[in-house]
């Protein structure tokens, strides 16, 4: 009888609805950030492999704005509350994009260097809605040039420059004159570098397990109660371990001290990885943010995303950033938390291996990629398998591939039995694209409708009519619904063929949640910068989450792990004592933590 109601109740909402959320209305975000990222060109004439990209964000506070400047972007997005991004086109902007560009506020001014070349002058406007750039043509050229710029603006108005993209050179630091075209005062102080013998998350490749010498990059400063946090990116920014670490000292040039608790930002499993490459900023409220770079690496090596994630300081000085359940939907700055460390929704994730459908599968077309697997620089490409189960595994490398971009294509997803719907995402990927650049045309046009018999539908987002790019379509619906099918129906799609990477449900599967797992084992490897990680499977979890970190109440590390129940942990600092727990969850919610475990 419960349950019959409980059906009716799911037809009278999704039939009586129009669950369509507004952007303007959001007061959630999911990760990847939903930005129209542009379509890298730079490359093109080498290979010419179309692919979108976006990295190593720079992100600022001018007068209540929020500006994210990004790697080869063309120009840069402005937001008013980082949840609705818009691209600006700037009056004057380097020709070929900026490269990992550094942003900062001075005397009213943005100040922005990220010159491709690695020498150029330090441009600057106050007003960057309009981007009429300015430059003193103060060619800063050091030697080695300038790779992976910061601008530091400190409390006394002196200025620093910390710079370095490297798997040789360290990270490296000067002061700046700004009463002199910023040249540089003096020469540059080499500050730090990497050490993998002594820190397991500095190691190259996939799962820290390359031999290859790892790179340093990325700097990014922010000062915190008179202690001076100098950010830095390792190992790489194609691996699912891309990271970010933090030195800090009392003075902007040093002398810098290792933070044992490091990384600070680190998301190595989960449906997209990494998290490295970041800059911190302060919301209207005063919480910070990080936001960083994520992997894709499939069409080449360098196809990346940008994340968001709550950020801040421990009562004790110690910095973090919470990238637990970090591609799940989170609340945006606006929305008042308890913790703002803590802003995940518990809306679960409903879709991943569900019974899936389609009328369209394409099949013997090779997919052109620039593969550099076999030297080492990325992983081995994913078999061509286009089928649609790809489209809800939880893996952004794979993805369902349709025989062409029709308005007759669907996919539809059984969930089971009736669970509550609040969000949906669906990542658009790129498979054999022709597009290069920044064009104004790009939409996304679609429908996704729910039904608890398949017999009577409704809709729950019309997308048939959006004029704007969104390749990660992020929509929260405004009333729940209550389902048990999701149909996607496209409608329009920019490239040849539609190719999906994950169509993703969230909410609530009104069902039992996970106990919490027992028998949890830690062993330090004879190599103290790895450790074997166990616990016994728990039949109703989807996964787990380990959690880890240098004191029992700040296990701020963690890892998203479906399926298995082991883990090898192989980004720990030798000499350094850890504590850790883990929690089970699944498509009703997450399980208590286990007993805390101390390893030496």
């Amino acid at each position: 009888m419960i349950k019959h109601l409980l059906l009716l109740l799911g037809i009278v909402i999704i039939m009586g609805l129009q669950a369509v959320s507004q952007t303007n209305a959001r007061k959630t975000y999911c990760n990847p950030i939903d930005i129209d990222y542009t379509y890298m060109s730079h490359y093109r004439s080498k290979n010419n492999v179309s692919y979108r990209s976006g990295a190593d964000p720079a992100v600022i506070n001018f007068k209540g704005k929020f500006f994210m400047f990004v790697t080869r972007s063309h120009g840069y997005w402005m937001s008013e509350d980082m949840s609705n991004w818009h691209f600006v086109r700037p009056q004057n902007w380097y020709f070929n994009g900026c490269n990992a560009p550094a942003a900062a506020v001075k005397d009213e001014k943005v100040l922005v260097y990220g010159d491709p070349s690695g020498r150029g002058a330090i441009i600057e406007t106050d007003n960057p809605e309009l981007g009429d750039w300015k430059t003193n043509y103060a060619v800063l050229n050091p030697p080695g040039g300038i790779q992976d710029p910061d601008i530091f603006v400190d409390d006394d108005g002196k200025v620093y420059l910390y710079e370095e993209s490297s798997n040789k050179w360290p990270i490296r630091g000067v002061e700046l004159d700004p009463e002199n075209y910023y040249i540089l005062k003096g020469d540059e102080t080499d500050l730090f570098k990497l050490t993998p013998d002594q820190h397991g998350w500095e190691r190259f490749g996939q799962d820290h397990k390359s031999d290859i010498d790892p790179y340093i990059e990325g700097p990014w400063m922010v000062k915190h109660n008179d202690i001076y946090y100098l950010e830095y990116g390792a190992p790489g920014t194609q691996w699912n371990v891309y990271a970010d670490g933090v030195y800090t000292s009392k003075s902007p040039l040093g002398p810098f001290e290792y933070a044992p608790y490091n990384p600070i930002s680190y998301k190595p499993g989960g449906f997209l990885k990494g998290s490295g490459h970041g800059s911190i900023v302060k919301d209207n409220d005063g919480n910070y943010w990080h936001f960083s770079t994520m992997a894709i690496s499939v069409n080449y090596k360098f196809e990346r995303r940008i994340a968001m994630y709550p950020a801040g300081f421990e009562a004790n000085g110690q910095m973090y950033v919470n990238t637990a359940y970090g591609d799940y939907p989170h609340f945006l700055p606006e929305v008042d938390t308890e913790n703002h460390k803590d802003r995940f929704t518990r809306w679960m994730l409903l879709s991943k291996g569900k019974k899936v459908s389609t009328n369209s599968i394409l099949s013997g077309v090779k997919r052109n990629v620039v593969d550099e697997h076999e030297v080492g620089y990325m992983l081995e490409q994913e078999a061509p398998n286009y089928g649609v189960e790809m489209i809800n595994d939880e893996n952004i490398r794979t993805l369902w591939v349709a025989e062409n971009n029709s308005d007759s294509l669907f996919v539809e997803i059984d969930l089971g039995r009736p669970m509550t719907v609040n969000a949906i995402q669906v990542n658009f990927q790129d498979f054999n694209a022709n597009i290069f650049g920044k064009p104004d045309t790009i939409r996304q046009q679609f429908i996704i409708q729910t039904s608890n018999d398949r017999i009577h539908w409704g809709m729950a987002v019309d997308y048939s009519h959006n004029q704007n790019d969104q390749p990660h379509a992020y929509v929260e619906l405004k009333t729940p619904i209550l389902a048990r099918y999701v149909k996607f129906s496209n409608v329009y799609f920019p490239n040849q063929y539609l190719a999906i990477g994950e169509l993703r449900v969230f909410g609530n599967g009104n069902g039992k949640t996970p106990k919490t797992p027992k028998h949890f084992k830690a062993v330090r490897q004879t190599d103290e910068r790895n450790a074997d990680i166990s616990w016994d499977s728990v039949d109703e979890a989807m996964g787990y989450v380990l959690y880890w970190g240098i004191s029992a109440d700040k296990m701020n590390n963690s890892v998203m792990i479906y399926d298995e129940n082991s883990y090898e942990l192989r980004a720990l600092n030798k000499g350094q004592e850890y504590f850790l727990q883990v929690e089970a969850f699944n498509e009703s919610g997450i399980s208590k933590r286990s007993d805390v475990l101390f390893i030496e």
